[in-house]
């Protein structure tokens, strides 16, 4: 693959977010998917709907989620639904959690760890996806962006468990580290084969904390806001948010880079990259 495009901006508006979008220079069209994240209640970093709302309406999409595998307010439909409401997201847009009706099983032959993903049924719905990941830290992952909001994040309850315990939903906390990421890239592979060139990716780096938005409980962020990047290409998105973060002469810098290096993120991005879900070469424009 040649060098994918990046777009870059250090504003964070709702009105930067419609200027992201439109520089990659697609139109999402038919039944439009946007996929964030909802916040685990009691969060205090997950991004807001004021910011996310202006987007959503540009392509007039339907915010889309699917339930936890684990305790929570997100573990079931209707305690989704509630969280949905209570963070305000079914103020701003229909809503629809995908696994609500079930799952489906998408195929992925070149996957180096898992070869099916199990994803919210309801995805089948959809013409196009619009993804807007919060780029932050992660207890697991070292890191969430727009990989992890892909694999993880559309897979349903028993496929987010699926790809945690790399095939064995029997193993979800105990699985080999390296080999679930490998997991995340590879079911990633399956969300790109369903929609080709109709999905299009922006990552906020706002609110870095060393913790997911999945934590009810989470530390508050020890650097500074960077900015807002788009791509079509999202092993591309995710590298590139990578390198600012290690180019940011940010003091608290270190701390969020231990979390991604103790865990070994970079490793998603890589296998990502083997399997052909992306390029890690990039050419960065700032807008």
């Amino acid at each position: 693959m040649g060098k994918a495009k990046v777009y870059f901006t250090k504003e964070i508006t709702p009105e930067a977010m419609i200027k992201m979008y439109e520089a990659m220079g697609v139109e999402l069209t038919g039944k439009v998917a946007v996929k964030l994240h909802s916040g685990e209640v009691g969060n205090q970093n997950f991004l807001r709907p004021e910011l996310m709302k202006s987007v959503i309406d540009r392509v007039k999409g339907t915010i889309v989620e699917c339930n936890t595998a684990y305790e929570g307010k997100r573990n079931t439909t209707e305690a989704h639904r509630e969280t949905m409401k209570l963070h305000g997201w079914a103020d701003i847009a229909e809503v629809d959690i995908l696994d609500s009706e079930g799952e489906i099983e998408y195929s992925m032959p070149e996957g180096q760890k898992i070869q099916k993903n199990y994803v919210g049924k309801n995805i089948e719905k959809y013409d196009s996806m619009l993804v807007l990941s919060h780029f932050k830290g992660h207890p697991m992952g070292g890191f969430g962006g727009a990989l992890k909001n892909i694999s993880i994040g559309l897979a349903s309850s028993h496929g987010k468990a699926y790809i945690h315990g790399v095939g064995d939903v029997n193993n979800f906390w105990n699985s080999d580290h390296d080999s679930f990421l490998e997991s995340m890239a590879d079911a990633s592979k399956s969300i790109m084969d369903r929609f080709g060139d109709r999905i299009a990716f922006i990552n906020v780096m706002k609110n870095m904390s060393v913790d997911c938005d999945c934590c009810a409980v989470a530390e508050d962020p020890a650097m500074g806001d960077i900015g807002i990047l788009a791509s079509l290409d999202p092993v591309a998105l995710d590298q590139a948010c990578l390198d600012l973060v290690y180019a940011s002469k940010d003091p608290g810098r270190d701390h969020l880079l231990e979390r991604i290096e103790s865990r070994n993120g970079v490793h998603t991005v890589e296998a990502a990259a083997k399997i052909g879900v992306g390029s890690r070469e990039y050419e960065l424009t700032e807008i």
